[in-house]
């Protein structure tokens, strides 16, 4: 698998007033990405081909992937996928990608989400409703010392769209 394969559907950039070390750190420290993250623990193993896992607050594996790109502290791609096994077969996998840059006396983070394949946007509204929530909580936390409590509902658009594919979700 290589980064060629995904096109980028969702993007989204931010500026924090912080290092791109301390971004790369929160980007990939289970005790940090708790904080920001819904509870949930990222595990980044710190290598090419090594592995990525996102872990929820009782410690079961919910997201799992490969590290593919690992240049710290400018970028991080991994593969992201849910642990649904219908979801993975019928939608393909998905690459996460983060781009730190200093510019001036903050950071560009850029965060990517790929796939490689068409999707629609109804399966989109999935992340694009999660991602701006845990990246405003990641900018808070790192500006302020205090993520943001953000209460995100179910993806029921993209849950809707999954059940309409016959794809059993929890």
């Amino acid at each position: 698998m290589t980064i060629d394969q995904f096109k980028p559907l969702t993007v989204y950039t931010i500026y924090i007033a912080s290092t791109p070390e301390k971004v790369w750190q929160a980007l990939t420290s289970a005790e940090f990405s708790r904080q920001y993250f819904f509870g949930n623990a990222v595990e980044v193993e710190p290598r090419l081909g090594g592995a990525f896992t996102v872990r929820t607050p009782d410690g079961a594996v919910h997201i799992s992937g490969e590290v593919l790109a690992y240049d710290p502290p400018r970028k991080l791609a991994v593969t992201f996928n849910v642990n649904w096994p219908a979801l993975i077969e019928k939608l393909g996998p998905t690459l996460v990608t983060y781009e730190i840059e200093q510019v001036g006396d903050a950071v560009r983070l850029t965060m990517s989400e790929g796939h490689d394949r068409p999707l629609s946007d109804d399966i989109l509204a999935g992340g694009r409703s999660g991602w701006p929530a845990i990246l405003s909580s990641l900018k808070s936390l790192l500006e302020t010392g205090q993520p943001l409590v953000v209460k995100v509902g179910p993806p029921q658009r993209m849950l809707d769209a999954l059940k309409a594919m016959g794809i059993k979700v929890p």
